[in-house]
């Protein structure tokens, strides 16, 4: 018997014996790490945020018990493939992302053209690649949850709003006809409106589940409802955050399209915005604001007043290098999709802003 013989005997036992060895998703924080919290120690304020950990792809997924990587090595080594060294899935240039309430985590990546999946419950990573049944992502942006179990997602270089269902199998789109450079897109689920920002366009689209054009909302201008470049957009509470980014400013529009709320300034100062582009709400109506020029996450209440800042430039825990979306899942925990540094920062909100 031949030693690969002998091999193939061996793992075929190997595999019996591993049936059950299941994938686990961690958040690859470190000891020292998960004592972060802001404001620091230091303030002696009590902390608002903790750090939670990062995502990064194949790396946040382990074997239980260790076996896995050791199947890995002896199948590759059967296969004759011991000395290839394939390209580890990583995020390359996340966009932003939505997490469902079964805890996936969809992230759109421009540069990998692809919606990666990290599924927590299933120990699994899913990348995404497929627009239509023979088209790929040629530049997936904004990503959210759609009705029927549905994940909508924006392709700017597309012009369209992608339908996927929770297989990651495209099961229509709409849009194709209407938008210009789709990129920020959000739902309200009570009243199946889909909304998305025309970026070329200067406005906001809005759809209804089924993928008419309902309304338009704003045009190009600096005034108040008037629209330059909207980029990222959230909606919370009957209400749609839209980043003008542009304008260097956060818009609210209520369930009519009127603006109600306005705030942001250019500037020099940790607070100001000069590329506003994600924003996000949590469940105390504190508005959330990437500040991608200045690499910071600002914090701002119900009503557009300053309250924090978390970041700076770096790859640090903590720090960003020209983040883009930001998101909140239902456990208040903080996503920002860190875009050059190729991956998402976490962190965990204490609540008493």
């Amino acid at each position: 018997m031949s030693a690969r013989i002998a091999a193939l005997v061996l793992l075929a036992v190997y595999l019996a014996g591993c049936a059950q060895t299941r994938q686990v998703m961690l958040y690859q924080a470190s000891d020292t790490e998960s004592l972060l919290v802001w404001p620091d120690a230091q303030t002696r304020e009590v902390p608002h945020y903790r750090y939670v950990g990062q995502l990064s792809g194949e790396a946040n997924f382990k074997s239980q018990g260790g076996s896995g990587n050791a199947f890995v090595k002896a199948l590759h080594w059967i296969a004759g493939l011991s000395e290839r060294n394939p390209e580890p899935v990583v995020l390359q240039r996340p966009q932003s992302g939505v997490t469902g309430d079964d805890g996936r985590i969809y992230v759109t990546d421009v540069s990998r053209k692809a919606v990666f999946v990290f599924d927590e419950a299933a120990g699994k990573l899913s990348v995404w690649e497929k627009a239509t049944a023979k088209l790929r992502f040629s530049s997936p942006i904004g990503v959210a949850l759609g009705g029927n179990d549905e994940v909508l997602v924006t392709d700017s270089e597309l012009h369209a709003v992608f339908r996927l269902d929770r297989d990651g199998t495209p099961v229509g789109s709409f849009g194709g006809d209407i938008l210009m450079r789709p990129t920020g897109i959000a739902r309200d689920p009570q009243r199946g409106l889909v909304f998305v920002a025309d970026t070329q366009a200067h406005d906001l689209k809005v759809f209804d589940d089924a993928g008419r054009l309902v309304e338009t909302i704003g045009q190009r201008g600096a005034a108040e409802g008037e629209l330059n470049f909207p980029t990222h957009l959230a909606f919370a509470n009957g209400t749609l955050y839209v980043a003008d980014t542009m304008n260097s400013r956060i818009q609210a529009f209520d369930a009519a399209g009127k603006a109600k709320l306005e705030f942001g300034k250019r500037g020099l100062y940790v607070g100001n915005m000069v590329r506003p582009k994600g924003v996000a709400v949590d469940a105390e109506a504190n508005i959330y604001v990437m500040e991608s020029f200045h690499d910071h996450l600002l914090v701002f209440d119900r009503v557009g007043r300053f309250l924090l800042a978390i970041g700076g430039s770096g790859a640090g825990a903590g720090q960003f290098y020209l983040p883009a979306g930001v998101w909140i899942d239902k456990k208040d925990r903080v996503f920002v999709a860190d875009m050059f540094n190729g991956r998402v920062v976490i962190f965990q909100f204490l609540g008493g802003h």
